[in-house]
């Protein structure tokens, strides 16, 4: 590949990466951060159900929820920064590395329902979810006892029900036709995530560089790497689930936990409206923007979120622990 658009294709890459993600950084192609556990040696893995997690730390359970095109270990350095005073649980959402396939039924019940599973084994009563991920962590605080403290960023709630799910057949017939590249680049058109500077690009020119930024990837890519080519099946569920839960706000008026409501100056646009909503809705909230901090700042940095530092999450575990700080510690695991 030429020197040129090997660079404009892995651009394109990060930039999928950033506008399909409901939270960018999954892939793992470079080295990710060392896997949360405490022994450095050992890397924890149990089956709650469906949900595979990893876990780390000492203290009152805490559950970490990755969003979209992430997986557990996206957010090794926030489970990092927090594992001093909480025992922090990663699960993988469904269709990914330690979890089980999506239902033919599936929806945002089903993703209650697995996240229920690992707060039942961990005894945990406080969660964090970014994006998709943030959203089932709002659905869960609204449907299931015993939760008391919800921390989410930037959560995946449109406000316009009518929107965002007409590109879903495009998608599905283009993936079950074995054309990866075009569906994800139809996904980030049909959710209205594409950068301005797309627009002048063919959808072809766009979908043959992330073609090649996919198996450029994939070349580096270790057996049991998360790679963006085995997340692209998992955005069907994404879409639908923010089809399923947009301008739903309002029931989230019943939510009796405490909720911290964190986001970006540099986040998704289209989610900052359901943020100032959420704020005037929810009885006990608190809300942080972050100035300068895009939609990834609570992921590990990787190929797919460049912007990403350890600095930056630990900006972000700061209001985390805060938060989560009055959690009973005679709950210790």
């Amino acid at each position: 590949m030429p020197a040129t658009l090997a660079k404009h294709s892995a651009r394109l890459l990060c930039a999928l990466a950033a506008v399909l993600a409901v939270a960018t950084g999954a892939a793992e192609s470079v080295p990710p951060p060392a896997a949360p556990t405490e022994n450095p040696d050992v890397i924890l893995q149990t089956v709650a159900e469906q949900s595979g997690y990893l876990k780390t730390g000492r203290g009152p359970a805490v559950v970490i929820l990755h969003g979209s095109m992430e997986s557990a270990r996206s957010h090794t350095l926030l489970a990092q920064a927090l594992a001093g005073d909480f025992t922090v649980y990663l699960p993988d959402r469904r269709g990914r590395g330690m979890s089980g396939p999506h239902r033919p039924d599936h929806s945002v019940r089903t993703e209650v329902e697995d996240l229920q599973a690992v707060l039942a084994e961990s005894g945990a009563q406080a969660a964090f979810g970014v994006s998709a991920g943030g959203l089932v962590v709002l659905e869960a605080a609204r449907t299931l006892p015993g939760i008391r403290k919800i921390a989410v960023y930037e959560p995946a709630l449109a406000m316009d029900p009518t929107r965002n799910t007409a590109w879903l057949e495009r998608f599905d017939h283009e993936m079950a036709s074995g054309k990866v590249a075009a569906a994800m680049i139809t996904s980030m058109y049909g959710l209205e995530l594409a950068p301005p500077f797309f627009r002048i690009i063919p959808r072809r020119l766009l979908a043959s560089l992330t073609e090649m930024a996919m198996k450029k990837e994939d070349g580096k890519a270790g057996p049991d790497a998360i790679t963006m080519r085995k997340l692209a099946p998992t955005i069907h569920y994404e879409g639908a689930l923010i089809a399923e839960m947009a301008g739903t706000v309002d029931a989230f008026r019943t939510v009796t936990a405490d909720v911290l409501i964190l986001g970006g100056s540099k986040g998704l646009p289209f989610l900052k409206p359901a943020r100032d909503a959420l704020a005037g809705t929810l009885p006990n909230r608190r809300r942080v923007e972050f100035p300068g901090l895009d939609h990834g700042a609570s992921s590990d940095p990787s190929t797919t979120n460049p912007g990403g530092k350890p600095e930056i999450v630990a900006r972000v575990a700061g209001e985390v622990r805060s938060f989560f700080a009055t959690l009973n510690t005679r709950q210790e695991t």
